[in-house]
């Protein structure tokens, strides 16, 4: 007898952990609400009932030379976004502040571009001193291809984490962008674990990859020890090479969450861009193996507010925790149903 999706959780509840050349069809063959029910156990099991809320400025804005054929950013495509160089420090600040007397754990700068460089990476690390100085809220940045010296200088300044999405499997990446190499992606990641930052890495689903692509993906993450995992619904976006990619189905992204924390028990499987197409706007995803969010502001999606998810939260009977928030011996509080 084959064994359920109900046991592989348990047994990953008790220290399994699924690694590549296993036997994945499970995750495809079973029935989502059975899949969901484990990958919900295995997220109280290491995340708790805590939720971690995190936020993002557009540092700067579009001219980016990579190719990539979902990004509104990229000067391949042609989306009438708005253009800007990096913004001033006294903006940021402002925004990250809001973020945090909001309650959210973390606030990211993201920039468009291959990578950030002279004059405008000052300005960034400058923004990162001011912020340190003076708030709480953790400091995380997404500014492309960065040296091990860029790297540290970050680290100096106070940022903790650092976002680099390897997007998809390996076998499908040049799909998907030509102008730099999945191995880029891999190589910037081993550079930032190295200089000691907590890496925020996952991808995007929706964009013709197939369930393969998928499930390697996950494995990809959990061998490179990825703490935190952003899972993007693609919105198909006019202008870009994909935006005429019928959008993915909610259950079909329900299916992705729930098989990423069997394969990655232990890291925070962080909803990003598409939330709106899952159920409740993510409302079962989160006990459904989703354990954090971007929240507010995002750059491709929009319905999300920083109150309407604490709203959210505090009604399933979770809580919005960092990682620095909680202790490890706590007891586990039951979550309510969706």
């Amino acid at each position: 007898m084959s064994e359920s999706v109900a046991e592989l959780a348990q047994k990953i509840i008790n220290g399994h952990r699924i690694k590549r050349g296993d036997d994945l069809s499970i995750f495809l063959d079973a029935d989502l609400e059975e899949l969901e029910r484990g990958a919900g156990a295995i997220q109280k099991r290491f995340r708790r009932n805590h939720v971690d809320l995190c936020s993002i400025i557009n540092g700067r804005s579009g001219r980016c030379p990579e190719d990539c054929k979902y990004c509104a950013q990229s000067a391949h495509n042609h989306t009438g976004i708005d253009e800007y160089g990096f913004l001033p420090k006294e903006e940021i600040y402002v925004a990250a502040k809001k973020n945090q007397e909001a309650g959210l754990n973390r606030f990211a700068i993201v920039t468009a571009g291959r990578a950030l460089t002279g004059k405008e990476f000052d300005e960034a690390i400058a923004a990162f001193k001011m912020m340190k100085k003076d708030l709480t809220i953790e400091l995380c940045a997404s500014m492309g291809f960065l040296t091990q010296e860029q790297f540290h200088r970050l680290h100096e300044a106070g940022v903790t984490s650092y976002h680099h999405n390897i997007e998809t499997s390996k076998r499908f990446f040049p799909h998907i962008c030509t102008t730099h190499t999945y191995e880029d992606k891999i190589r910037t990641i081993k550079i930032a674990q190295k200089e000691g930052f907590c890496v925020c890495s996952g991808g995007i689903i929706g964009m013709g990859e197939n369930w393969d692509d998928r499930l390697d993906m996950a494995i990809s993450l959990a061998e490179l020890g990825i703490e935190s995992i952003p899972i993007n619904v693609l919105m198909p976006i006019k202008g870009t090479a994909l935006q005429d990619r019928p959008q993915l189905d909610g259950k079909d992204a329900m299916r992705t969450i729930a098989f990423f924390r069997y394969i990655n028990p232990e890291a925070n499987i962080r909803l990003a861009a598409g939330r709106k197409v899952l159920p409740g706007n993510g409302e079962k995803a989160f006990l459904s193996g989703a354990s954090a969010s971007i929240s507010g502001d995002m750059l491709t999606t929009s319905g999300t507010t920083i109150k309407g998810d604490l709203e959210m939260l505090d009604r399933l009977g979770l809580e919005n925790k960092g990682a620095n928030d909680w202790d490890d011996d706590e007891p586990v509080a039951e979550a309510k149903e969706a």
